[in-house]
């Protein structure tokens, strides 16, 4: 027998109740003998006026066809007809008939109301009644002791048993091991209560976790709400409580609120470890104890893995996290430099495992309390994702087993932009260590160092560039450039334009030369571009119109720098006084524009003096003007103590602050060496036949001088035949020069300005050979122009074996510093 059916006999007084409906008493006729005054008041009829009349003139047949007539004796029954007022209107009203015995007139008490308070009456009584046998609310009263004494079927069903069993216990009792996880009121159940009890405040929405005797394993959640209950005088006679099951709302909310963590989380990075330590920690301690993330080899590197074949795929462990940690004291965080030096653990897994099954399927696998869901992009497994949970707690449900899969499904996706991205940074790392010097070349001319910061940190590449160029005769040439735009695009643009600069320097070009044709062939490529029809708008169109540089020239022997720039910023030069200049240099257009034409600046740099090349990333700024940034660098640099090492990361620090720009930035700086003159030999002759001979000899005795005898005899060859052709073919004075430097260099100068060239002779033929014997006899050989005339230099490398100690293959000593 439930709650409800035991209190089945309870008195619960209805409209058609005699103690408070209109009655009429009738006889044996029909005719009203009584009228009570509920009577008078619903229908307005006083007794005088009613008693001795026929009740058929008060309620009418529902039937309008037979109004007219009188009802017969069975209509007074229980009914709904019509009844007519004394003001003439007519109610719809409910009846009840009621046998009188005895012996007397009375026949039979007719109980008549307004059909509308019969409604709400079993409105009323059905919602009472739904409320105790099919409302999924949980009710209970508390008496004043706090002991049970009603509850409806849904709370009955909490208790797994008859109400008559649990009748009068208390509250706590019922629910020993349970607990409040909300807050802002006393902690227990029995507490809760007696403050209802005792101040009238209600309590709404409290949450209460437990496990009801009907469901011992499983942890519930409801809602709860109390207050006291007590009669129109106020006397309280105990505490209602409703409880409402939410734990499956409780659990979509958590479902829900995990899907929210995970959305901002996975996927912030495109680093494919840090995405795979995410989902691990979104997803324990709520969802799991242990997470664990399996990926293979492959994504890591950027790729793809193959298709076919996912059971034996290679697969190695880059994330886990357990409970334990989650809730252990934290530890330091390891760097991102840490992170990449670390070599993630190969995984093997034993055959029929879910893991194994999982890969084998190429679909999730439940097996009690794991649950294994793979990585999927595309048709590609890139690995597995495991959710473990403690023995003895409970399973997987199939939401929460749906939930997995969509944890998994947006983390496959962010790993694989992350491995994409991988890829395409490796790629364009690989591109720009091909298009920036990789290492210093060794040179004589000058010290320096370099730093390279592009904008575009996603790939790494930018559109500024430098070089350091050895030429010919110990000089070397310095480039500093700047392209339109960022990205892959400028860099592949700034790529041209660094092999065409660094092809025309080693064509011994000088600066303005060098400018004026790499200015033509940005202009003609700028012309052809435009003038294939639809390549006008492609978003992949050609920046390198626009583009700046400034190519300098620095001999070590001279001390003399030649230097001219297209658009560019000047270089700084701070002399070994530490005074700081910006040399009046030209600046010429930007390449591809033309009109004017370039200009250079020959100026005379004393031994150590500091010569930075930078780009206007460097000094500019949105919150400062370029002279600010001028000015800051000049104060940087003229630090005569600083080491250039030193000197970058001051300058770098001080105006890029925050490590971040808004345009790619480059810094070129060089201390200038002087080439000792005990490593120099020069000689003038006349332009006549004798001077070959002449030539031969200076150049075996300052061989001998400099312990260099084993290259006297191709150096005698060498010299004689760019002496003769000089007297033959070109104008004298004849300049002989050898400069012993990492390398024997041997130069004829002459006031010719016709290119000598390479030539097959035939066997008949008397000459031509000579300049073939000497292509043979050195490591490199070319011609550079001058305004006076030409300059044909060759390259011997030194004996494997030195023969002083003052060898030239020693790095000392070669330049004045």
């Amino acid at each position: 027998m439930t709650a409800w059916n035991a209190e089945q006999s309870a008195d619960f007084r209805g409209p058609l109740d005699v103690t408070r409906a209109a009655t009429a008493v009738v006889d044996a006729r029909s005719v009203v003998i009584g009228w009570s005054p509920a009577a008078e008041r619903l229908l307005g009829y006083r007794p005088q006026e009613i008693v001795g009349r026929p009740l058929a003139t008060l309620l009418l047949s529902p039937d309008p066809a037979s109004s007219a007539l009188p009802p017969p004796p069975e209509f007074l029954g229980n009914e709904i007809c019509l009844a007519r007022h004394r003001d003439g209107r007519e109610l719809v009203v409910a009846t009840a008939v009621c046998a009188l015995a005895g012996a007397g007139d009375a026949m039979r008490v007719v109980v008549v109301t307004e059909l509308r308070d019969l409604r709400l009456w079993e409105s009323r009584l059905a919602l009472l009644h739904g409320l105790a046998t099919r409302s999924p609310v949980g009710l209970a009263i508390y008496d004043t002791d706090l002991r049970l004494t009603w509850c409806n079927a849904a709370y009955e069903g909490d208790m797994g048993r008859p109400f008559a069993e649990f009748r009068g216990a208390r509250a706590d009792e019922l629910y020993s091991e349970g607990k409040f996880v909300s807050k802002g009121h006393p902690p227990t159940l029995d507490a809760v209560m007696r403050h209802v009890l005792e101040t009238g405040e209600s309590f709404l929405d409290l949450h209460f976790q437990g496990r009801p005797p009907s469901d011992p394993e499983t942890d519930h959640l409801w809602s709860c709400a109390y207050y006291r209950l007590q009669d129109a005088d106020g006397h309280v006679f105990g505490v209602c409580e409703d409880a409402f099951d939410i734990s499956d709302r409780y659990k979509a909310q958590r479902r829900l609120a995990l899907l929210v963590e995970a959305g901002r989380g996975i996927g912030a990075a495109l680093d494919v470890v840090v995405t795979a330590e995410k989902i691990t920690e979104v997803a324990v301690p709520e969802f799991a104890a242990t997470v664990t993330v399996d990926l293979a080899r492959a994504v890591l590197e950027g790729e793809v893995p193959a298709t076919s074949g996912a059971a034996a795929m290679s697969l190695v462990r880059v994330a886990r996290y357990s409970a334990e940690k989650a809730e252990g004291a934290k530890t330091a965080e390891a760097t991102g430099q840490e992170k990449a030096e670390r070599r993630p653990p190969p995984v093997e897994y034993p055959s029929g495992s879910p893991q194994d099954r999982s890969l084998s399927s190429g679909g999730l696998v439940l097996d009690d309390t794991t649950l294994v869901v793979p990585l999927r992009a595309g048709n590609s497994i890139l690995g597995l994702v495991t959710f473990m949970r403690d023995a003895g707690t409970a399973t997987f449900d199939s939401g929460e087993v749906a939930l997995a899969d969509e944890l998994v499904a947006r983390t496959a996706v962010s790993i694989d932009n992350a491995r994409r991205f991988t890829r395409e940074r490796t790629a364009s790392l690989a591109l720009q260590r091909q298009l920036l010097p990789r290492q210093v070349p060794e040179q004589s001319a000058v010290d320096l160092a370099y730093r390279y910061l592009p904008t575009d940190d996603v790939t790494g590449v930018g559109g500024d560039w430098f070089d350091v160029i050895p030429l010919s005769g110990t000089r070397v040439g310095l480039v500093v450039g700047d392209v339109v735009g960022h990205g892959l695009q400028a860099a592949a643009t700034m790529g041209r334009l660094r092999t065409t600069v660094r092809a025309f320097a080693q064509m011994d070009m000088d600066p303005v030369e060098l400018l004026s044709r790499l200015d033509d062939l940005v202009a003609q490529s700028a012309d052809e571009q435009w003038g294939d029809p639809g390549t006008s708008g492609d978003a992949y169109a050609d920046v390198t119109t626009g583009a700046t540089c400034l190519y300098a020239v620095y001999d070590p022997v001279s001390r003399r720098c030649v230097m001219a720039r297209a658009g560019h910023l000047p270089p700084a030069v701070v002399d070994p006084d530490g005074r700081l200049s910006f040399p009046d240099l030209p600046a010429g257009p930007p390449l591809g524009l033309g009109g004017l034409p370039f200009e250079s600046l020959e100026v005379e740099l004393p031994v150590g003096s500091l010569l930075a090349l930078f780009t206007d990333g460097l000094v500019e700024a949105r919150d400062r003007d370029i002279d600010h940034g001028l000015d800051t660098l000049g104060r940087v640099l003229s630090d005569r103590h600083a080491s250039l090492e030193d000197l970058c990361d001051r300058a770098v620090a001080e105006l890029l602050p925050d490590g971040s720009t808004a345009d790619d930035t480059a810094l070129l700086l060089v201390r200038t060496r002087q080439l000792d003159t005990s490593r120099v030999a020069d000689w003038e002759l006349p332009a006549r036949p004798v001077s070959a001979g002449r030539a031969r000899e200076l150049a075996t005795q300052q061989l001998h001088e400099w312990g260099l005898g084993e290259l006297s005899f191709a150096t005698e060859l060498v010299v004689s035949e760019l002496v003769t052709n000089a007297v033959r073919y070109a104008e004298g004075p004849i300049q002989v020069r050898l400069i012993r430097d990492r390398t024997l260099l041997c130069e004829v100068s002459d006031r010719g300005h016709t290119s000598p060239h390479l030539r097959h002779s035939g066997e008949d033929d008397e000459g031509g050979r000579g300049l073939f014997i000497v292509a043979q006899l050195v490591q490199r050989w070319g011609t550079r122009y001058t305004r006076s005339g030409k300059t044909i230099w060759t390259e011997q490398a030194f004996p494997t074996s030195p023969t002083s100690p003052t060898s030239p293959a020693s790095p000392t000593s070669r330049c004045a510093p």
